[in-house]
């Protein structure tokens, strides 16, 4: 690819505009930014090579020498794992992503939302795209989901969910292996695909086709649907403590003696 003329960079990263905005989610969610002696360095992301026509619009969308180049190895997931990588050294494109929020080096526990004004539905598709899946369960149940040790991410998945589909989701970091997993299933995971997935958006190709497979999920006639979850306040909380037994605190509180139970035990050994 030729060298472009830097001078077209003033829009480079302009988070407002929806391809930007989904690149840079992308990036900050499996991009690395690499620092070299002096003012040298490299943005890279890697990806399997299925999907590297989004390496191909990333070129399109970077006004300074790009590259892509191809591997084929064994790793530990598969003897035979063929990936593509696409690569800019460029300082200017460095600091401007740099500025934005992508650190160098390790970064999966320190990415945040931007700090400037952005396309919200498409910078969470970009990171959804690179850290998330959508699909079916094996039971059949369309589902939207991201795998992510950031806070500041995770938590701004659940505010915009809920802004979108009404729809609460509170995460925690799972004991295994300190990541959160948000996960939307049913109508909410559908609600969201839409949004998220619109027409002729900036997606990979196999996760949009996904997002659009699920719209034809139609609940069965015997699934009944869940009601809102009552949050727990410190009020609810106190009584629980005070009255020290579930089935007094069940009609007290107007919960079920299983909740006020193991909202008890939970209360007892310190988990809230």
């Amino acid at each position: 690819m030729a060298e472009q003329d830097p001078s077209a960079a003033v829009r480079f990263m302009d988070l407002q505009d929806p391809c930007y905005a989904y690149m840079f989610g992308f990036l900050q969610a499996d991009g690395h930014l690499a620092q070299g002696r002096g003012q040298k360095g490299k943005l890279t992301t890697e990806i399997n090579a299925r999907d590297i026509h989004i390496l191909r619009e990333f070129q399109q969308l970077t006004p300074y020498f790009s590259s892509i180049t191809e591997r084929v190895r064994s790793t530990n997931f598969a003897a035979r794992s063929h990936s593509a990588t696409w690569s800019v050294c460029s300082l200017e494109a460095r600091t401007i992503v740099n500025e934005l929020g992508i650190p160098y080096g390790k970064k999966s526990f320190s990415i945040r939302p931007p700090r400037t004004d952005f396309s919200r539905p498409d910078y969470l598709r970009g990171i959804i795209d690179a850290d998330g899946s959508l699909g079916w369960t094996a039971q059949g149940i369309p589902f939207l989901s991201l795998t992510s040790a950031s806070t500041a991410i995770a938590a701004y998945l659940c505010h915009y969910g809920k802004k979108i589909t009404g729809t609460q989701r509170i995460t925690s970091r799972n004991k295994r292996d300190g990541v959160y997993n948000v996960c939307y299933y049913k109508e909410t995971a559908q609600q969201l695909a839409a949004h998220f997935y619109y027409d002729d958006c900036l997606a990979l190709a196999h996760k949009k086709a996904n997002a659009d497979a699920i719209q034809a999920w139609v609940r069965p006639a015997d699934m009944r649907i869940a009601p809102p979850r009552r949050r727990w306040t410190a009020k609810d909380d106190q009584e629980l403590l005070r009255l020290n037994d579930p089935a007094a605190a069940a009609g007290s509180l107007d919960r079920t003696e299983q909740s006020c139970s193991m909202r008890l035990w939970r209360l007892r050994t310190g988990q809230v």
